[in-house]
């Protein structure tokens, strides 16, 4: 390892040692697209249940979706260091093996450990409502794991940001809203799709900022095969969607009034888009990923309070 070339990129990134080591490996940024979809799921059935929430299976909820997501993230640092894909230059990792010298196994067992929590918490949930629950949860673990892992990672082909989107979305808000209210409504599936094209749209943009590489690594993502102009308006296109969806959501009665403050985000979204224009290196495109997340966090959080609003 080159010590000098790795203390450019940790200076770069603004990489610190101990207790930073093990917070950028939960790759914090995306820890946001696991909390949206339950606070959204939630927040739309306390509108059906008139203001009331178990608050113990929300926390349950919350707290689980976030470790699969964490442990999601370490599988991605431990299976693209094991194929040899990241090195101490990378760019869009937490770096605790390839810079900060974490043993991999490390990663993978705690890793795994995230996973067999939110399996406990998952039983406990089952237990209150359904036990088709740990079915529907036992499939998204295995996705998180597949994403990175097995003989072919979902993250390496053109599929990645539907099936995040998908289950991060849809799947995530429909057990929410069905662990408080045992009902499921065409309604909630319709609410779930910009929060699932905001959170393709992470993804979207870690492969747009990671592209040469991954193309070079024989990835074959949809940013690899859009090129880095086409990716960037496809970018575009799914951020004018979103709010498109809200505004006809409002009009028709499907949200309320008040979630036109989720229009307020769509100044980190043209922030996220604009960021990418002209840039070429990874470390560059750094802004964008953030505007990127940051507009999946604004959204789905004014979403979910104007869901909240709206009983007062």
């Amino acid at each position: 390892m080159s010590t000098g070339t790795t203390n450019d990129v940790r200076a770069s990134l603004n990489e610190r040692s101990g207790f930073h080591v093990w917070w950028r490996l939960l790759r914090p940024h995306t820890l946001t697209a696991s909390f949206v979809p339950v606070f959204v799921g939630t927040m739309f059935a306390v509108i059906h249940k008139e203001g009331t929430i178990a608050f113990g299976l929300f926390a349950a909820m919350l707290i689980a979706s976030i470790l699969i997501q964490a442990a999601t993230n370490m599988f991605n640092e431990y299976y693209d260091y094991v194929r040899g894909l990241d090195t101490e230059e990378s760019v869009g990792i937490g770096g605790t093996i390839v810079r900060d010298g974490i043993h991999p196994k490390t990663v993978l067992y705690l890793a795994l450990s995230f996973f067999a929590i939110a399996v406990l918490l998952g039983v406990y949930i089952c237990m209150l409502t359904s036990w088709w629950i740990a079915l529907i949860g036992s499939a998204s673990m295995l996705v998180g794991y597949l994403y990175t892992g097995g003989p072919l990672p979902i993250a390496y082909t053109p599929f990645g940001e539907l099936v995040a989107g998908f289950f991060m979305g849809p799947v995530i808000i429909g057990i929410a809203y069905y662990i408080q209210t045992e009902v499921v409504t065409w309604a909630v599936f319709g609410i779930s799709i910009p929060v699932a094209i905001c959170i393709g749209a992470i993804m979207m943009a870690n492969n747009i900022r990671d592209r040469v590489g991954d193309e070079t690594n024989g990835r074959r993502t949809l940013a690899i095969l859009l090129g880095h102009e086409g990716a960037v308006t496809f970018l575009a296109a799914n951020f004018i969607i979103v709010y498109l969806l809200t505004v006809i959501y409002i009009i028709t009665g499907l949200l309320p009034w008040w979630s036109l403050l989720t229009l307020l985000s769509a100044v980190h979204a043209q922030k996220a888009v604009r960021s990418f224009s002209g840039k070429k290196t990874p470390v560059d495109m750094m802004p964008a990923m953030k505007g990127t997340a940051q507009t999946n966090t604004f959204y789905g959080v004014l979403l979910g309070l104007s869901l909240l609003i709206s009983l007062i």
